[in-house]
């Protein structure tokens, strides 16, 4: 699945350096700008003093960042270079400038430059970031090229807003971003807190774009379940408090997105957290929360396979609910 993937990725810190700005909110260097003159390059282009290759070379761009075009002189194009690099404190990079290249004027290449006007841009674009995503998740990926992925994807939706892959679009850039922030924050010492508020929270600000810009859609569905993640503990440490806790969220998340795409896994994992606090207060010797959690994880369970029969996910939460009812423990040591 891309999301499993996204997570084993072998990228750095580095990658995280994603500039926060979201789309629809007008962005300061937006002003003075010929919307039909933005546009972004699908490699890497060297920016020149002048249209000369032999010419002194200024700066770089690279996939997914942005040029406004000044003019055309075939075959080069004279560019504002990188002027997606915001100056307002929001949409600096968190750590190093890496990601953030100074803007600059110049010269590029006239080759692999789509924007708003370019025919059949919109699935140029998102079809470059497709195989971006793709050897993003692969051994040996080449570098940057998530981030990559996760801009051009971004300016499906900039450009090309109206297009019928724009939803896909927006979520898949959302979705990257989510995934490499999530990995980062996972190394960190406060990744292992059990309190969710004492590590990091994962920036929301483009998952709830989804959210506001595609209601009732199964991007919204998927970026709600994405944001679960700032409310889950880092570590249960062999208490109770935190899996009842992450039970009642997945199990009011499958309740408000009952059709949604991460339903089903939802509510099993509403079913295997309930069966582990099941273990842990047998250990606690508390009977009566021991009973009561039993009974909660078999009515989950039933309700698992009721609604989802054919995903694996009510299967397992079936073998989860018979070892519960066997006397099994379902966290920690199992064997008698």
């Amino acid at each position: 699945m891309r999301n499993d993937r996204l997570l084993w990725m072998g990228l750095g810190a580095a990658l995280l350096l994603l500039p926060s700005t979201v789309w629809g909110q007008k962005r300061k260097n937006d002003a003075g700008y010929d919307r039909a003159a933005r546009a972004t390059v699908l490699h890497d282009a060297n920016v020149y003093v002048s249209s000369d290759a032999d010419s002194q070379r200024v700066s770089m761009v690279a996939p997914g960042h942005e040029v406004v075009v000044v003019e055309r002189s075939a075959p080069w194009v004279k560019v504002f270079a990188n002027t997606d690099v915001q100056e307002d404190p929001e949409d600096k990079p968190e750590f190093g400038d890496d990601a953030a290249p100074t803007p600059s004027s110049g010269w590029i290449r006239d080759k692999g430059v789509v924007g708003p006007t370019t025919p059949q841009g919109d699935l140029i674009l998102y079809g470059a970031a497709a195989n971006l995503e793709d050897a993003a998740s692969r051994p040996n990926a080449p570098k940057d090229a998530a981030v990559e992925a996760q801009l051009l994807y971004r300016r499906v939706v900039d450009y090309f807003p109206q297009s019928s892959l724009a939803s896909e679009a927006a979520w898949r850039s959302a979705d990257i971003r989510w995934q490499l922030a999530k990995r980062d924050i996972s190394t960190l010492p406060s990744a292992k807190e059990q309190d969710p508020i004492l590590r990091p929270a994962i920036f929301e600000g483009e998952m709830k774009k989804i959210l506001k810009n595609y209601p009732g859609t199964k991007y919204a569905a998927m970026a709600a379940y994405e944001m679960l993640d700032n409310k889950l503990c880092g570590d249960w440490q062999g208490l109770p408090k935190c899996p009842e806790k992450e039970a009642e969220l997945y199990e009011k998340y499958a309740r408000q997105f009952p059709d949604g795409p991460r339903a089903a896994e939802a509510l099993y994992n509403a079913v295997y957290r309930t069966a582990v606090t099941v273990t842990m207060y047998t250990v606690q010797e508390d009977k009566k929360k021991a009973d009561s959690a039993t009974a909660k994880t078999q009515t989950l369970a039933a309700d698992l396979k009721a609604k989802y029969p054919q995903t694996d996910y009510a299967a397992r939460g079936a073998s989860i609910a018979y070892k519960v009812q066997q006397g099994i423990s379902i966290y920690g040591n199992d064997r008698d």
